[in-house]
């Protein structure tokens, strides 16, 4: 398994982030870290781990983390690849829960749990878990109307996917310059290969650098948001089509 994070300016949260993935993985996983020009300590944070599974890439151009996620993806070489944040928790038994998942789904996503940016880090998980499906669970149309709403809380560091997929996902498309988790989350569901896990596998911590918005924005930023989900959506009915993204 290849376990994917892009880093920048992640040295308070990064160790301890590391830590509690290097924990659930097996020998002969990896973490790939790709770090986009980071400005702090982010990057002797990570090299004074001691673990072969980790293998950290740095970048000397910011590129943006929708384009450091996809370097990651592409740098993977797992049949099951996980996607996450440098700033959250990974809760115990994510791997196996989210593995078995996969056993039946190209894409899997799973409900979080918040978890407050304080020192030192609280041990119990804390808050109401973000619930990706109502019961009942709704159909494909549904499930992407939900996305275009905004209301379905699909977040790249709850992903797991398995390598055939990334093999339609990748590239990223070119005008994608934000929530690279709804890209696939879109594209998962256009194929009919998404699934979900109603238990939370990762404690998301919230705080002022957060990479995706966590205010909210105006509308301007938002219409401009969901044109890019419609085009999303396109590119991936053409591609799920296709077979990929020729």
């Amino acid at each position: 398994m290849s376990v994917c994070i892009a880093m920048y300016n992640g040295a308070p949260w990064v160790g301890a982030q590391l830590e509690s993935i290097l924990a659930e993985l097996e020998p002969d996983d990896e973490v790939i870290v790709v770090d986009d020009a980071s400005t702090d300590t982010s990057l002797d944070v990570v090299r004074s781990i001691d673990d072969p599974r980790l293998r950290l890439e740095s970048r000397q151009e910011n590129r943006g983390y929708v384009r450091t996620f996809e370097d990651a993806l592409q740098l993977a070489t797992r049949e099951i690849i996980f996607l996450s944040d440098q700033d959250d928790l990974w809760v115990p038994g994510r791997r196996a829960v989210l593995v078995n998942a996969l056993s039946s789904r190209a894409l899997v996503a799973s409900d979080l749990v918040l978890l407050p940016d304080s020192r030192p880090l609280p041990n119990p998980l804390t808050g109401r878990p973000w619930r990706l499906q109502p019961t009942p669970s709704p159909g494909p149309i549904a499930t992407q109307l939900r996305i275009w709403a905004g209301i379905a809380p699909y977040f790249g560091c709850a992903m797991g996917a398995r390598r055939e997929f990334l093999d339609v996902a990748l590239p990223f498309p070119r005008f994608l310059t934000e929530s690279h988790d709804l890209w696939l989350a879109t594209l998962a569901n256009a194929g009919g290969r998404l699934g979900h896990v109603s238990m939370a596998t990762v404690r998301r911590r919230l705080h002022e650098n957060n990479a995706s918005p966590s205010k909210p924005r105006g509308w301007r930023s938002v219409l401009a948001a969901r044109v890019m989900l419609l085009r999303c959506t396109l590119v991936a009915i053409r591609r799920v089509r296709r077979g990929g993204p020729r």
